[in-house]
């Protein structure tokens, strides 16, 4: 049992049938044909090697499919982490050297071991630290700075920037050196690849075709971009005129590699690791979820993050970089038939061969094609509507997402992470800091109580009823204090204060305290304190303090009670 815990492989396994074989090796084709020029492009964005994207594509998936509870997504590299990973090596190595790709490998290693100890900690639970809204912003932001960022190759120009202002400003003042054949490629793959996606299976259903097949062509759409754009610029001998190129790719399996384990490394490379093992973690966990749920299945968070954590120990030691749980591929995998993780244990084998043999095919592959593919898939990421949904609901997530997109946009991807984490933490704060407290009255003719302020409800001037709905704890007791005192300095009468406890989950020693204090200074005004409906383990604890002892009035099993016997003695 215990093993199975930490190795998921041993549950799917015994009951893996023919069903599941076809299935999975159906999947695991069509995310072969997706990956392969995914892979080289998004390396191209991590500013490493092609070779490194397909690298980054084979043992990490192998790993997951062993310790990773969700039965469809498909780790790899994807383009926010892609752009994070050229983000922060280029700040410690330059880009094209050996150095750089062995930063790029110890990123890999130190945001694996961080996700591995997060695993083992039992710590899945901190991505719930990170709200959907900050998280949307940021993605969007990044998809942006991504088009953004390719922009270079499809013009054929030298441009560089960490910013959207920086990369823009670049960009302008290098178009006098436009590469109008480069252009003309990168402009017409870019044109194809939005087509295929939006209207070609469509097309290929009004003319009969079977779904399935429309559906594999649709997902190669990038591939046919990359055979095209290949052929032409051999044909044509377009390098000649000035057209970039992947290159000689290594005709080779994943090599052996090692870390470096260097301090100064280590202590430049710590804190973006961090970064990135947060944001992959928060996406692939968004993505396993959406998935699994489509088939009544569960994952485990936390061994989540170990599974995630050995992709990433292993990209470190097989020439790749920083992996996550892409949602493209996921969905594919997914929609494709994917019954358990063997299918990317089957797409795994398929990286491995086109490794072997195919990589010779890609010598004259345009850069501008595999840009034109990274444009396509980023800005299906951008959702600008997240923000006029926010402003609709929650001011409060509305400034959240607008700062995150904006310091995302203005400062570069690492500064907007970090700022996304302490804005998602800074939001909540707030939020509980000043919880929901309604003063309550009795619904005429029953025992329920409602808001004073929604509903016409029965209200005694002797008796104060506070309904409490939020937990309480250091950042919020202060409020509640204020709140007590403000309303009894308005009502002169008041002779009994209740607090409905029905919504509070937790009491800290901080509230405790307060608590204490508040019931301290009733008693100095002659006021009763009581509680009403507290829930069995707050009042537990209660009991183990010297608030219910010292309680200057009663803890009432409802509210209904507290109201009777408090009005009752008030008449007398």
């Amino acid at each position: 049992m215990r093993a199975a815990q930490y190795l998921p492989v041993l549950s799917w396994a015994r009951s893996y049938g023919r069903a599941e074989l076809s299935n999975d090796l159906m999947a695991g084709v069509i995310v072969t044909i997706m990956l392969i020029p995914q892979s080289l492009a998004y390396a191209l964005l991590a500013g490493l090697p092609p070779e490194a994207g397909l690298y980054a594509s084979i043992a990490p998936i192998l790993l997951y499919a062993i310790f990773g509870t969700s039965r469809a997504l498909a780790v790899g590299p994807v383009a926010v982490v892609s752009l994070l990973t050229a983000s922060a090596v280029g700040q410690v190595a330059e880009q094209g050297t050996a150095g750089y790709a062995v930063a790029a490998l110890t990123l890999a290693f130190l945001s694996g071991s961080f996700l591995l100890l997060l695993g083992f900690l039992r710590l899945g639970f901190l991505a719930n630290f990170l709200s959907h809204p900050v998280i949307a912003g940021f993605i969007t932001a990044s998809g942006i700075l991504i088009a953004a960022s390719q922009l270079k190759h499809i013009l054929g120009v030298n441009a560089h920037g960490h910013t959207l202002l920086e990369i823009l400003a670049s960009i302008a003042a290098h178009l006098h050196e436009v590469n109008w054949v480069t252009l003309a490629i990168g402009f017409s793959a870019t044109t194809f690849l939005f087509w295929a996606r939006r209207w070609l299976k469509p097309g290929l259903l009004r003319l009969g075709a079977p779904a399935a097949l429309a559906d594999i062509l649709t997902k190669a759409g990038p591939v046919a971009a990359v055979v095209a754009t290949t052929v032409t610029v051999w044909a044509l001998d377009l390098v000649e005129m000035g057209v970039k190129i992947v290159g000689e790719v290594p005709q080779s399996l994943p090599p052996l590699t090692l870390p470096v384990f260097a301090p100064d490394l280590l202590a430049a490379l710590l804190v973006p690791a961090v970064l990135i093992s947060v944001i992959g973690f928060v996406e692939s966990v968004s993505v396993a979820q959406t998935l699994a749920a489509k088939k009544r299945q569960r994952i485990d968070p936390d061994q989540e993050l170990i599974g995630l954590g050995a992709a990433n120990i292993g990209a470190a030691f097989t020439g790749g970089y920083p992996v996550t749980g892409g949602f493209a591929r996921s969905v594919v995998n997914c929609d494709a038939g994917a019954e358990t993780p063997a299918a990317g244990a089957y797409t795994a084998l398929g990286l491995a061969i086109a490794a072997l043999a195919l990589t010779p095919l890609v010598y004259f592959l345009p850069n501008a094609t595999l840009a034109a593919t990274i444009i396509v898939a980023v800005l299906s990421l951008v959702d600008f509507s997240i923000l006029r949904r926010t402003w609709d609901y929650s001011r409060a997530d509305f400034i959240a997402v607008s700062a995150t997109v904006l310091v995302t946009l203005g400062l570069g991807v690492e500064v907007g992470v970090a700022s996304g984490v302490a804005i998602s933490v800074l939001l909540h704060l707030y939020k509980t800091s000043r919880p929901h407290v309604a003063e309550v009255g009795r619904v005429p003719g029953t025992e329920h109580f409602r808001n004073v302020l929604r509903h016409d409800v029965e209200t005694a001037p002797t008796v104060l009823t506070l309904r409490i709905d939020e937990s309480l704890y250091f950042v919020n007791a202060g409020f509640l204090e204020e709140l007590i005192f403000s309303r009894l300095a308005e009502r002169k009468k008041v002779k009994h204060v209740v607090l409905m406890f029905s919504a509070v989950n937790e009491v800290d020693y901080s509230a405790l305290e307060t608590l204490e204090a508040i019931n301290h200074r009733l008693k100095e005004l002659g006021v009763g304190l009581h509680l009403s409906e507290v829930k069995g383990p707050v009042m537990d604890r209660l009991k183990r303090s010297r608030i219910v002892d010292g309680l200057n009035g009663r803890v009432f099993l409802s509210q209904h009670d507290a109201w009777t016997t408090l009005i009752a003695e008030a008449s007398e």
